[in-house]
């Protein structure tokens, strides 16, 4: 790829996101304007069009409308809410409690909906005017929200790391699942950690004593939402049935359960589909657009021309990690994850293979790395929807989140310079 083809790709995209053009318009047309450099512009748009196509063409795809649809229907069907009053019970006497009941809820959402967004509105959504009546900073329990539900993109299941498995060429979406665990807790505690310290020096309110008749009550009404986990780690883990058919197993699970609570009709039922399939087809077009931008890049060799360029800096490896860690950070504030994931995978894995580093645990500080893009503005998906649901300015939440960035950032390097955080799970279970 020339530096005039190169030019035309980042140009074109950043003056199009500029413009307010949607990002998956902004995607295409960017690929579309590179490649038509070289080929005709009627040949161009048909190569762009069938990119679209073959990145759609994978049954590995299909667990993604699944798990959505399962989040969807956890947060309506009851079990979101059990998941909160456990959390509550867990907490107890905790001084600043709802904060360490939300990031908890978040961790356990998140993890079993696989959605970040759908954790941060759900939790949000209920605990946000309770913490605001009991004299709690509302910035810094959005703030909280925000970066706590960003954990069930680690802790499985996770759409996004069903996309990296597919930008990575296949690579065992379990064994990225199960990788996730360790650094989602991680990251989990370290915003515990922040949060005690804020409620301590604001001397927020203390929980309730801990009743351990309460705590049981709640745990067995959590139970069964919680051994979702159980039934679709516990399969995949044990080869009993894959990724994509543990996703429909999770919707099958969550439609029954949430008719036991007769939290769930045929009307709200019809509502949740349709939301799912709108929810999808963004995720999707994202993919297929990413897919032809990836495409393009790969037919100029971008990712050869990346790597020889970061070759000839450093041969090693913590420097070269340390370098694509802060590329995609700057991506990461500008760009989705998911559409982030399809393009720059194929770029700076050769490099890192190269290296000798895992790709399981390259996927893992890229989804971290990723992560806190998604907290930062002016693109921050999830600082928007937790502004929106905390009814306040995004501006409102940026100070709070400092020291929340710093923890995630610190969490990124823990991760990325012990890779036997991310691996241990996956050797012990001979993934």
């Amino acid at each position: 790829m020339s530096g005039v083809e190169i030019a035309i790709l980042i140009i074109s995209f950043l003056l199009l996101l500029a413009l307010s053009v949607p990002i998956t318009v902004s995607i295409s047309l960017s690929a579309l304007f590179t490649l038509s450099v070289n080929i005709l512009f009627v040949p161009s748009a048909t190569t762009i069009a069938q990119r679209m196509i073959n990145g759609l063409d994978s049954f590995t795809l299909l667990a993604i409308p699944f798990f959505i649809l399962a989040g969807q229907i956890m947060n309506s069907g009851g079990i979101a809410s059990r998941l909160i009053a456990f959390a509550k019970e867990i907490v107890g006497p905790i001084r600043g409690g709802l904060i360490f009941v939300n990031i908890i809820s978040c961790t356990l959402f998140g993890a079993i909906s696989g959605s970040a967004a759908a954790a941060a509105s759900a939790i949000g959504s209920i605990l946000t005017g309770k913490m605001e009546k009991e004299g709690y900073d509302k910035g810094f329990t959005t703030a909280a929200n925000v970066t706590s539900a960003t954990t069930g993109l680690l802790i499985p299941p996770s759409n996004v790391l069903i996309v990296y498995s597919l930008a990575a060429g296949g690579l065992s979406i379990g064994a990225l699942f199960v990788a996730g665990y360790i650094p989602g807790l991680l990251l989990s505690i370290a915003i515990m950690v922040v949060s005690y310290i804020y409620a301590v020096r604001k001397k927020y309110p203390r929980g309730d004593a801990w009743d351990a008749s309460a705590l049981w009550t709640s745990f067995l009404k959590a139970f069964p939402g919680l051994m979702l986990l159980v039934i679709v780690m516990g399969g995949i883990v044990a080869g009993y049935f894959t990724a994509t058919e543990a996703s429909a197993i999770a919707v099958l699970y969550t439609i029954v359960l949430s008719s036991i609570y007769r939290e769930l009709n045929r009307k709200k039922l019809v509502e949740i589909l349709i939301q799912s399939s709108i929810t999808t087809s963004i995720v999707l077009l994202l993919v297929a657009t990413s897919s032809a931008m990836s495409w393009t890049m790969s037919y100029g060799d971008l990712p050869q021309t990346i790597s020889a360029s970061l070759l000839s800096i450093t041969d090693n490896p913590v420097v070269v990690l340390i370098l694509i860690n802060v590329l995609l950070l700057l991506v990461g504030i500008f760009m989705d994850i998911t559409p982030a994931i399809l393009i720059f995978t194929p770029i700076f894995l050769p490099v890192v293979q190269s290296f000798g580093i895992d790709p399981i645990h390259f996927g893992i500080i890229m989804v971290l790395n990723l992560c806190i893009g998604l907290c930062t503005p002016p693109v921050g998906n999830l600082l928007f929807v937790g502004a929106s649901v905390a009814n306040i300015s995004f501006q409102r939440i940026l100070r709070p989140m400092l020291p929340l960035y710093v923890v995630m950032l610190l969490v990124l390097v823990l991760i990325m310079l012990f890779p036997q955080l991310s691996l241990w799970l996956p050797t012990l279970f001979n993934m």
